[in-house]
């Protein structure tokens, strides 16, 4: 009769011992590296496959060709006015798309930004106040209408569309009665020296676009709050059984971007040196042509901070472009539309064939 053998003599090893590479038959370890190897994609796939391809591609392809026909398009002075212009899209992109994200849509950036203008030079010009005190409570201003918005969007369910629709036309006629219809002129100075001085040849509010663009990007994507603003674009009901504050990442943004609109109306006043109540309306629509070609769906929960400075670059590389090209103003806008058409166009063939949707 055999006798039971004694554990404490049995040297038993572990499972996971078995996958050691030492255990392995000779050339599986070096078959493997090579197959992950295969596996990694290659610096230019992972570029074609990435949201921004397309919109990027665009640009450069568009600044060549009209460098190339128009030699006076890449100037230095040609690039500052473009620096200049696209500050006021670009930042008003941004803002547009803060509210994109969380599924709902802002229709009131535009205007707000032209009745900041109006609401910083009459405090600076008629109720004297200093040019920073006015540019302060101008920007508080636009963060209170934002989280009014916020307010009937989040509490009251009041659609996006209507309350923002409902702001754009108070605003535009604010601007209206405030000024008579006539344009403030006599603000102060530093209005002017905000978008008018130099950071080693880049426009200051080119500097201002570039340093909400990082923010915006920092917040949005390498943040904890940032990833529950995109949980809640992409599935708000998921996203509060989640346990994530709905409401306040909605109202937040709200505010971010109505702030966000403000300053755009300060540095149009300051490149002005006037404040008209005639600009502003219109530009709510160029912003959420630029967010939407930078990769934000408008259903929200999709995109990405950097596609939007991309729509916003290529959207002011074609309207700069086209005056160098002399083009007639009748078909300036046929040709904005189909380039931008051609741009989506690209951005869901790669999509489509590369199997990576805007993230």
């Amino acid at each position: 009769m055999t006798a039971a053998p004694d554990p404490t003599t049995v040297s038993a090893r572990p499972a996971s011992t078995l996958s050691d590479p030492v255990d392995a038959p000779i050339g599986l370890a070096p078959a493997r590296a090579a197959a992950n190897r295969r596996a990694k994609p290659s610096l230019l796939h992972r570029f074609a496959a990435s949201p921004e391809a397309g919109v990027g591609l665009a640009c450069v392809v568009v600044f060549a060709i009209i460098a190339f026909a128009a030699p006076t398009y890449a100037t230095a002075g040609n690039l500052q006015v473009m620096g200049r212009d696209l500050a006021q899209l670009g930042i008003l992109a941004v803002a547009e798309a803060l509210v994109i994200l969380t599924g709902g849509i802002d229709l009131s950036v535009g205007a707000l930004a032209g009745l900041a203008g109006i609401i910083a030079a009459s405090l600076n010009v008629t109720m004297h106040l200093p040019a920073a005190v006015a540019i302060v409570v101008t920007v508080a201003i636009c963060a209170l209408i934002g989280a009014w918005h916020g307010f009937t969007v989040t509490r009251l369910k009041v659609p996006p569309f209507v309350i923002t629709l409902v702001t754009f036309t108070i605003a535009q006629g604010l601007s209206l009665a405030i000024t008579s219809g006539t344009p403030i002129n006599g603000i102060d100075p530093m209005f002017s020296d905000i978008s008018g001085y130099y950071v080693l040849g880049v426009p200051v509010p080119a500097l201002f676009f570039i340093a909400i663009v990082l923010i915006a990007w920092f917040v949005l994507e390498r943040t904890y709050v940032g990833r529950q603003v995109y949980a809640v674009g992409g599935n708000r009901e998921a996203a509060r059984l989640a346990g994530i504050p709905t409401r306040r990442r909605i109202f937040s943004m709200y505010v971010a971007a109505s702030a966000i609109s403000g300053v755009v109306g300060i540095l149009v006043i300051g490149r002005m040196n006037v404040a008209d109540p005639s600009v502003g309306p219109g530009w709510e629509l160029t912003a959420i042509a630029a967010a939407v070609v930078g990769g934000m769906s408008l259903t929200g929960g999709e995109g990405r901070i950097f596609g939007v400075a991309a729509g916003a670059i290529l959207l002011e590389l074609i309207a700069n472009g086209l005056l160098a090209l002399h083009v007639s103003p009748y078909f300036q806008q046929v040709v904005q539309g189909a380039v931008l058409g051609i741009a989506i166009l690209l951005d869901r063939v790669r999509a489509r064939y590369f199997g990576r949707g805007r993230s």
